[in-house]
C-alpha cells in the first residue's frame, strides 16, 4: 500500500496494484481499475515514485524469501511507527512482529 493525501488533508492508503492511471489535470487524480477516482495533493511524479518504491520492496522481500531457502517457514516484517499510538508504546519498544507464513503449494 502507498499513502496519499486527500485535498482536505486526510491520509489514506491505496493498493498500487489497483491503480489504472494517474492524471495531472491540474490536480492529481488516481483512477482505480474499478473506476473509483481520488483527488490527491501529491504530484504525479511523487505517486510514480511511491509505486516504484512499493514494487521494489515487494521484489526485495521475494528475493529475500528465495535466499532463505525452503526451511524458512516464517517471515517477520518490522512494524514502522512514526508516533506512539498508545501509552505502552512510549517506552521506545515496538510491538512484536506478526509472523507471516508462506503458502504451501
Amino acid at each position: 500500500m502507498i499513502l496519499v493525501t486527500r485535498l482536505n488533508g486526510s491520509v489514506f492508503a491505496v493498493n498500487p496494484d489497483l491503480i489504472q492511471r494517474v492524471d495531472s489535470t491540474p490536480d492529481t487524480v488516481i483512477t482505480l481499475v474499478d473506476g473509483a477516482k481520488f483527488v490527491v495533493t501529491e504530484p504525479l511524479a511523487e505517486i510514480i515514485e511511491r509505486v516504484m518504491a512499493f514494487r521494489a520492496r515487494v521484489v526485495a522481500t521475494a528475493h529475500s524469501l528465495e535466499e532463505s531457502g525452503p526451511g524458512a517457514d516464517v517471515l517477520e516484517l518490522p512494524h514502522h511507527t512514526t508516533e506512539p499510538t498508545t501509552p505502552s508504546d512510549t517506552d521506545g519498544e515496538l510491538p512484536a512482529p506478526v509472523p507471516l507464513h508462506r503458502r504451501r503449494p
